[in-house]
């Protein structure tokens, strides 16, 4: 039997799973982000972590196939790291730096892209093999997946769906610093910041204002149980959302959209409203296309990460 890991490193804590050649996860585990002294320790706490279960299962060094690793910024196709302000890493070679300390072939790619592979493989997308994903949390992530493939991008920016510009007259600033962008409608603080103008702004009558602070959860609870200011917030950000993708499916025209990211645990109102929208706006050879929730939950990461290396070593 062959064996692999895939890693996820998130700003708190790196996930990290063993994985059988065949698909299956046998373990997870987590280790905290050293994120002192610019990340510095972050891959020797990565490479100590895969020795110590690869010598608590009692497995050969010869059964280890590779390690795949997801990170929070973009990376090129060759692992390339320019800079990871999550991290504070700057100019890292994920690949051959994993690579060194380990002993095993290591392949790196940004922890989104990761994601919609892992939906791909085992997840929301299963079956298919063109897929764009998006994560809608704190602010919102993307992968784009053509015939199993990610789509890195010479700069690794491939797939940061998230800052597609959607409403140029937009005043307030994005994280990135630019103006309009999806992730500034779209996530949770996106909806919530929609939200909480709208209530100093207007005098609508809505159960939002009975809160001592909205949250993204309360929105899509209070749109389900038909308030209507919450459907139309809802509405509004699912709209943005459809406007960013429909840009997108012009492009690389892909079988499935999957929909994760905590936002997403709203459920099926915000598949259904972005499909409704999404094909009003469409042509109709891009219409029809299936939208769905993701599955794997805070496991897509090590799933994707896993399948980076199976994929690459056909083992």
């Amino acid at each position: 039997m062959k064996y692999c890991f895939g890693v996820d490193i998130g700003g708190t804590s790196v996930k990290l799973g063993l994985f059988n050649n065949e698909g299956d996860l046998l373990d997870k585990w987590e280790i905290v982000t050293r994120r002192q002294d610019h990340g510095v320790h972050v891959p020797q706490d990565i490479a100590d972590a895969i020795a110590a279960k690869i010598e608590e299962k009692g497995l050969s060094k010869d059964s280890i196939t590779g390690i795949g690793v997801g990170v929070p910024e973009p990376v090129t196709e060759d692992g390339m790291v320019t800079k990871c302000a999550n991290l504070g890493w700057e100019n890292i070679n994920v690949n051959e730096t994993m690579s060194k300390l380990t002993g095993f072939k290591c392949i790196a790619a940004n922890d989104a892209n990761v994601a919609a592979l892992g939906e791909l493989w085992r997840g929301g997308a299963k079956g298919y093999k063109n897929l764009v994903f998006n994560t809608l949390g704190t602010g919102v992530g993307g992968g784009i997946v053509i015939g199993g493939k990610i789509v890195h991008g010479i700069h690794g920016g491939g797939g940061e769906i998230g800052h597609i510009v959607v409403n140029p007259n937009e005043t307030d600033t994005c994280g990135c610093g630019g103006h309009g962008h999806l992730e500034q409608y779209a996530s949770a603080t996106g909806i919530v910041r929609m939200a909480e103008k709208m209530l100093i702004n207007t005098a609508r009558e809505t159960s939002l204002r009975n809160l001592p602070a909205v949250t993204a959860k309360d929105i899509f609870d209070a749109a389900k149980a038909g308030d209507q200011v919450a459907l139309d917030l809802a509405d509004t950000m699912c709209a943005y959302l459809a406007q960013a993708l429909s840009g997108v499916a012009a492009t690389c025209d892909p079988e499935v959209y999957v929909i994760g990211g905590g936002v997403s645990k709203a459920g099926t109102i915000i598949t259904d409203m972005v499909k409704k929208h999404f094909d009003s706006n469409n042509l109709n050879v891009l219409c029809g296309r299936e939208f769905r929730l993701a599955s794997l939950g805070n496991d897509a990461g090590i799933y994707g990460a896993a399948y980076l290396t199976i994929s690459e070593t056909g083992e």
